[in-house]
């Protein structure tokens, strides 16, 4: 269970929601783990859904705080909000802001560049911890940089799509330098998608899958249109906020797991099977593995570089979209995008 931003998370298995004298109570096993009095929340995010009562529901309602149910892997399953839902005037500030062509070229080039120095992090950490790397690297590393500084200043999110696209290659191009593990099957050579033409590409689109998941629910758990984007334009069917917001978190979520994995030898060629498409896939117990890793990785503490507060792992989504909420109301003069040390 999480406090954070006047927002309750409760990860907790089998964890019950109740009301006693306008308190929220998380019950375990019958026994209150937490009370939080009603007067200091603005929302409610709940992991699993075993339950709430409809006494507190009813009063959330009452009082617009909204309450998101989700699943244990974090798929929205419903949010209950007050028939006259204050969500209205978040998400028409967020479409004006999405309209407005050069705002949306300032918050979408924050978000490259937080990109870009997240992949230059993680050059770094292996090149710290393997130094006979350093020389592969250190050329990507300064570009990123370099690039980085220029996605600030791109001004349209045309030149922003340019130097996103450059520091990729770059990166890419430097990222099977990191691969350890001494196995053809993890050759890469470039990044292919729909369908993955080699292990790691199906790792990749896996694990991104994953973060885009986790993504759209924070968005959604915060009442922000996960489809209005600023970098990723509308597309009937497509997630351009997500999918803006999953730029910055990438390389640290998916990326740096990606490498885990194969450099600890938890997957091996035996684990991946190719269709008759030509498409790579992963078996059933390696994708068991994967999500297992993935789930893990979540319970991990991290200190929000923005917040000063240790959170776990997988919340930092939710703390991002928090955060972006804020920005769009006002509340913040620009959007703070989680850079990774």
């Amino acid at each position: 269970m999480r406090r954070m931003l006047n927002t309750l998370f409760v990860t907790t298995p089998n964890a019950y929601l109740t009301l006693q004298n306008e308190t929220l109570c998380v019950l375990l096993d019958d026994e209150v783990k937490l009370r939080v009095p009603l007067l200091n929340l603005e929302g409610v995010v709940q992991f699993g859904y075993p339950g709430a009562s409809p006494a507190l529901m009813g009063q959330c309602a009452e009082r617009k705080i909204a309450m998101t149910f989700l699943t244990a892997s974090g798929r929205p399953l419903a949010q209950l909000v007050s028939p006259s839902p204050g969500n209205v005037h978040l998400r028409r500030a967020q479409y004006r802001l999405a309209d407005d062509p050069e705002r949306s070229a300032e918050i979408a080039g924050v978000m490259i560049a937080a990109k870009l120095l997240n992949c230059r992090t993680v050059l770094q950490r292996a090149q710290r911890d393997h130094a006979e790397q350093t020389g592969s690297l250190r050329d990507a590393i300064q570009k990123l940089a370099q690039l980085a500084r220029q996605a600030i200043r791109a001004g349209s999110s045309e030149a922003l799509l340019g130097i996103e696209g450059e520091g990729a290659r770059h990166y890419f191009n430097a990222l099977p330098s990191l691969i350890l593990e001494n196995c053809t099957c993890w050759h890469f050579a470039k990044r292919t998608r729909r369908p993955p033409l080699d292990p790691f590409n199906a790792l990749l689109s896996l694990l991104y899958t994953l973060l885009a998941h986790e993504v759209q629910a924070a968005l959604f758990s915060v009442g922000l249109d996960s489809a209005a984007g600023f970098l990723h334009r509308d597309r009937s069917g497509r997630q351009g906020l997500a999918l803006d917001m999953m730029e910055e978190l990438r390389p640290v979520f998916a990326d740096r797991m990606a490498l885990t994995l194969i450099n600890r030898k938890q997957l091996s060629e035996k684990d991946f099977r190719r269709s008759e498409s030509g498409a790579v896939l992963l078996q059933d117990d390696a994708r068991k593995e994967v999500l297992t890793t993935w789930q893990q990785r979540k319970q991990d503490l991290i200190t929000h570089p923005y917040l000063k507060e240790k959170i776990p792992f997988g919340l930092i989504p939710y703390a991002q979209a928090l955060l972006m909420a804020r920005y769009i109301r006002h509340d913040l003069d620009a959007y703070p995008p989680f850079f990774w040390r």
